[in-house]
């Protein structure tokens, strides 16, 4: 009875297609898990709208033996990792550690063609390895100037989001590991594919800059008293019109040890903070009033309206009207008094 079953009558067994990349995900002490399954997620989801093209992802956990892969999309598989990404991490860049078997395995695994990378404060990890020493790459733009100070080979780039730099690629802010996953997808997995996923998860495509989102924060705490009592001097004054002889004066130093101590306390030149001071009072005027533009470049210092929409343009990648539309709240806030104001109305009548 055997003989009579025919060939046709056997099941066929479907094999599905080997991924087209791998992604390794390192785990270390206080690493942000969110990021981690985050990525793992959207890589996931990426692959239901790829037509049966997927990604594959891995987890390497960190421990005093080395490291170990602790979870795997496709086990049956010998690993082959394309990119090993080292996530965010919980805790601030002065309270992380090195980590000096996550540098020996991302060395490692560079050397072998991987491609390694990082988001926000997981580049402090990547660059424990030496690799980027000479390279240009990006973190959180609150921890740029620390990761330049510790690595001071590295030339940091906070202004971009995600910057490839071909072997290394690095990403921003702490939620930047949605760009730099969809930056994968779109390279693997092709552009439509990347804006369905994007689309789906309701995120934005992956952004250039970090310039919208980065505040001005002035240092105070360097130690130089005669500077700080410039800083107080500019920031209160900002409005009015500031020459730089006032600045020597109130500081109490010559023009030359001025500008070289101004420089090394603060990290600009005067006129550059003086900037930045302004830019940062017209950006807190547009997201919470809803004054016109021209009014708030007069009361923050500047009389020609076009010059204020240059230089906030050149600090924040951004128009002034296209910065108040993303992030200004008193549409918001205005809208809900009046709904409220309306209920209120309703229930007299």
């Amino acid at each position: 009875m055997a003989n009579l079953t025919s060939e046709k009558a056997k099941p066929k067994l479907s094999r599905a297609p080997a991924p087209v990349a791998e992604v390794g995900l390192l785990i270390y002490p206080d690493c942000q898990l969110s990021a981690v399954y985050g990525m793992t997620d959207l890589f996931r989801i990426a692959g239901e709208w790829a037509d049966g093209r997927t990604i594959r992802v891995s987890h390497w956990e960190v421990d005093t033996d080395g490291v170990e892969c602790v979870r795997d999309s496709h086990p049956d598989l010998p690993h082959k990792l394309s990119h090993a990404i080292a996530p965010p991490s919980l805790v601030m860049p002065e309270r992380m550690v090195p980590f000096p078997a996550a540098a020996d395995w991302l060395r490692e695994k560079h050397a072998d063609g991987t491609v390694l990378g990082s988001v926000c404060a997981g580049a402090f990890v990547l660059a424990e390895t030496g690799l980027m020493n000479g390279r240009r790459a990006t973190t959180h733009w609150a921890f740029a100037e620390q990761l330049s100070r510790r690595f001071p080979e590295i030339e940091v780039a906070d202004d971009n989001m995600v910057l490839d730099d071909g072997d290394i690629v690095t990403a921003g802010g702490i939620l930047a590991w949605t760009d730099l996953g969809l930056t994968l997808v779109e390279r693997f997995l092709g552009p439509a594919t990347m804006l369905a996923t994007a689309r789906f998860l309701l995120i934005d495509p992956p952004r250039a800059s970090q310039r919208p989102f980065a505040a001005f924060i002035p240092r105070f705490d360097h130690g130089d008293d005669a500077i700080r009592r410039a800083q107080h001097h500019l920031h209160s004054r900002h409005s009015e019109p500031l020459q730089q002889a006032d600045l020597y004066s109130v500081a109490g130093l010559t023009e030359r040890t001025f500008l070289r101590r101004f420089t090394a306390a603060t990290g600009q030149r005067p006129n550059a903070y003086l900037q930045q001071v302004r830019i940062a009072k017209a950006r807190e005027r547009l997201e919470r009033t809803l004054e016109p533009v021209d009014r708030i470049a007069w009361d923050v210092g500047y009389s020609d309206p076009a010059a204020f929409r240059k230089i906030f343009q050149k600090l924040t990648d951004t128009s002034p009207t296209a910065y108040r539309q993303r992030f200004g709240i008193a549409a918001a806030v205005d809208q809900g008094s009046d709904l409220v104001g309306r209920g209120v109305t309703a229930l007299n009548e």
